[in-house]
């Protein structure tokens, strides 16, 4: 199998995006950062299990006029350094790593999928004291909880046709409803991701248990989620209401776990109306 690459039409993307590239260290480990810039309060955005930094940017740039938007590419991904270990508690020095190497003064953490329970783990952490949280459609699953809905081969059997060459046509085979410049992202960058991170933090879904953190998340915290999404159920959110008294939940319609590619409008109409109530 081909090992993990960025393509040269992977890089040339960057020329498009509003931000400047700018690198922490976190240990040994080089990381890499989107910095969009501005005065506004620094805003971490940490992305999901195989979505590289620049996958967000359609989010990151709608929100420049209330925040300073940096998103981390989580080790293992994208133009940052893989990793010996892949655990909740490796990407959480990671982020306090780029709070401490930034100069970031009480940012807003907000992350989707995994990087939702990265931002709880920091967050419940007390490290980088941060003024607020948007947790976005966090997996609940973990010890004696129902698997993680989409399977490792799954996300295995999309790194490779990423990595011998796939195209946004192939991708949308995958993700039908995403916005085509999402699907051609995917198909350049996926081949990025570490296959051994995403094995790692496959399994972790499973052995690290989302609720260990949430319960001592502080306030204010907004936990958004698709309305269709198979990973936070209605189950799922009740026990989160009950273990987090003072979280505010908001609800995306016509949306899956993917909610920004799904219901791109919606999704960021909601996720700009939570950080406004904490910025």
């Amino acid at each position: 199998m081909t090992g993990r690459s960025v393509l040269q039409a992977a890089l040339a993307d960057l020329a498009d995006v509003p931000a400047s590239s700018r690198w922490v260290h976190s240990g040994a480990l080089r990381l890499h950062v989107l910095d969009y810039g501005g005065a506004g309060v620094p805003l971490v955005v940490l992305p999901g299990i195989t979505s590289p930094a620049i996958t967000m940017d359609f989010v990151a740039r709608e929100l420049t006029d209330l925040v300073r938007p940096i998103v981390l590419d989580v080790r293992g991904r994208g133009l940052s350094d893989a990793g010996p270990s892949y655990t909740l508690d490796d990407y959480a020095a990671d982020t306090l790593a780029v709070v401490a190497g930034l100069g970031l003064d009480r940012p807003l953490l907000l992350g989707h999928s995994m990087g939702a329970r990265i931002a709880a783990v920091v967050a419940a952490s007390g490290g980088a004291d941060p003024r607020g949280t948007v947790l976005v459609d966090p997996p609940m699953s973990g010890p004696g909880r129902a698997p993680y809905p989409t399977t490792l081969a799954a996300f295995v059997g999309q790194l490779a046709e990423a990595q011998r060459g796939t195209d946004a046509d192939e991708v949308a085979r995958s993700w039908p409803r995403w916005p085509r410049r999402e699907q051609e992202l995917r198909a350049r960058w996926l081949s990025s991701c570490d296959e051994a991170a995403i094995a790692a933090t496959h399994a972790g879904f499973e052995a690290e248990d989302f609720f260990d953190a949430w319960p001592k998340v502080p306030a204010p915290t907004v936990l958004l989620h698709g309305a269709d999404s198979p990973v936070v159920t209605a189950a799922g959110v009740a026990e989160a209401r009950a273990a987090n008294a003072g979280a505010t939940f908001v609800e995306i319609p016509d949306a899956g776990h993917m909610v920004f590619w799904d219901n791109p409008a919606t999704a960021l109409t909601l996720v700009r109306q939570a950080l406004t109530t904490l910025t």
